[in-house]
This record gives C-alpha cells, sequence and structure tokens, in this order.
C-alpha cells in the first residue's frame, strides 16, 4: 500500500470539510446579521407599543422565555463533540467555518 492510497482518502475528506465548513460559516454569519435586524427592529416596534400604552409587558414571563431559550442553545456541544470526533474533516470544517465567519 503507497502512501498516495493513505493520503488520498484523507486529502478528499480534509477538503470536503474545509469547504463545507466556510459555506456554513459564511451562511451562518448572514443569517445571524439578518436576524439581529429583524429582532432589533421588532425590538423597537415592540418597546413603542409598551410605551404608548398598546400593550402591557409581563417583563418576568420574557425574562423565563429567553432564558429557555439559551438552555436549548447548549445542545450544540453535542455537534461540536462529534465534528471534532472526525479529527481531519473536523479540523479543516472548523477553519473553514471560522473563516466563513470572518468573511461573511
Amino acid at each position: 500500500m503507497s502512501s498516495s492510497d493513505i493520503l488520498a482518502p484523507i486529502a478528499a475528506e480534509m477538503s470536503i470539510g474545509g469547504i463545507g465548513g466556510f459555506v456554513v460559516g459564511y451562511a451562518i454569519k448572514k443569517v445571524a446579521k439578518l436576524l439581529v435586524i429583524l429582532l432589533g427592529i421588532g425590538f423597537l416596534v415592540f418597546e413603542y407599543f409598551a410605551y404608548k400604552g398598546i400593550i402591557s409587558v409581563d417583563y418576568s414571563a420574557l425574562t423565563e422565555w429567553a432564558e429557555g431559550l439559551v438552555g436549548k442553545a447548549s445542545g450544540l456541544q453535542a455537534v461540536v463533540a462529534e465534528i471534532i470526533a472526525h479529527l481531519p474533516f473536523g479540523l479543516t470544517f472548523i477553519t473553514g467555518f471560522l473563516l466563513g465567519l470572518k468573511m461573511g
């Protein structure tokens, strides 16, 4: 078995991981920017209505809801652990992901 027989699958896996990571990171950054803008506009409208007395806000319930969302986001740790378990793909995926976030 030659070294090219060993290195070819690893190189292919690393290429796919890097490109896939870049695309995912780039897309996440673009979607995150859009979500931040929409959430900001929604929050301003929400606060304006509360200020005018059109709606009343139960801030304790709102806080509990927001804390629940943050707790659900911690489930991503299992995904990251699975990616890292496949080292060649995982390392290039994470590198590509970070580049995509930076360039997005």
